[in-house]
């Protein structure tokens, strides 16, 4: 007699079976996505996963498990760039990491560890590494790849990892990098803020977060929020434009569209939690048209995507 499954257990595998549904029918990458570069991709591979923050930590190994537990587990902390890809059926794990280590050998980075699922440490090794979430990246735990390395540059530290796995017969693969870095201050205040716009006419905001490509409001812009409203409550003639900034990354239209949805969230969020009057915020977005820093260098474009207070 056969027993019927629990519901739970229903439920899952019908989660898992749309996942998979949804993985295969994609067949371009993510909005916004993009390859890290020096690096690439796997021919016919597409983006399924890409989650870049300017500061995060994230989990590394440098060596297999030992007797079930991390031999040595680094947490990395700076800029992290998560990318997930999908391969269509026809290579192995094997060759599509290879690709990868080839690579990342070639851009100077140096191996810490190579191994295959057993080396490695097998489904507890996978559950110590920093992997997106299903649908955007499949990690089987009994059969998989991992590689990280680090390269040291110009003083600068940056470590790389490369997990490839497979789903039906789809190949997955994350890179991560990790750029090591300290957290900027990003906190301005409002007299700083009034001191900017009395002197200068304009400040940069960098405290103001999104994510990649999105105009919503992260819960961690609140603090500098707050000081804007603190600084317009205290000045109550005083009237701002609240103008948003991107990097050249994407399309000329598409950026001048995205950096005024930005500039107009924060005057709504002004208006809706802070009570301040709409008529006192005005908005515009410039896009990629006032850099201040080189859009040629990761550290130039993050110097880009801001948003800026602006005197009349």
């Amino acid at each position: 007699m056969t027993m019927p499954l629990p519901r739970r257990m229903l439920a899952v595998l019908a989660l898992l079976s749309l996942h998979t549904v949804a993985a295969s029918a994609q067949t371009r990458d993510v909005a916004g996505a993009r390859d890290y570069p020096g690096i690439g991709r796997f021919t016919g591979s597409v983006i399924t996963g890409y989650v870049v923050k300017d500061f995060d930590a994230t989990r590394m190994q440098a060596a297999a498990f030992r007797d079930g537990q991390p031999a040595d587990a680094r947490r990395l902390e700076g800029r992290i760039v998560r990318i997930a890809y999908r391969t269509n059926p026809g290579p192995s794990i094997l060759e599509v990491s290879r690709n990868f280590e080839t690579q990342l050998a070639k851009a100077g980075y140096e191996t810490l560890l190579a191994c295959d699922t057993d080396a490695c440490g097998g489904i507890p090794f996978t559950e110590a590494i920093d992997t997106l979430p299903v649908p955007q990246m499949w990690v089987d735990g009994f059969n998989y790849r991992y590689f990280a390395g680090r390269k040291t540059e110009g003083g600068r530290e940056t470590y790389a990892s490369v997990i490839v796995s497979q789903n039906n017969q789809d190949i997955t693969a994350q890179v991560t990098i990790a750029e090591l870095g300290a957290i900027a201050n990003k906190m301005v205040d409002a007299a700083a803020m009034a001191k900017g716009l009395g002197e200068a006419g304009h400040i940069a905001l960098y405290g103001i977060y999104f994510d990649t490509d999105k105009a919503v409001l992260k819960p961690e812009s609140r603090p500098t929020l707050e000081q804007i409203a603190k600084l317009l409550t205290g000045q109550p003639q005083l009237n701002v434009f609240i103008v948003g900034h991107t990097d050249s990354q994407g399309a000329y239209e598409y950026n001048l569209d995205l950096s005024k949805r930005r500039a107009e969230a924060v005057a709504a969020e002004l208006v809706k939690s802070f009570r301040i009057a709409q008529a006192r915020l005005r908005t515009a977005g410039v896009g990629l048209l006032a850099p201040v820093g080189s859009n040629a260098t990761d550290a130039g474009r993050a110097l880009n995507r801001r948003v800026e207070l602006v005197a009349p």
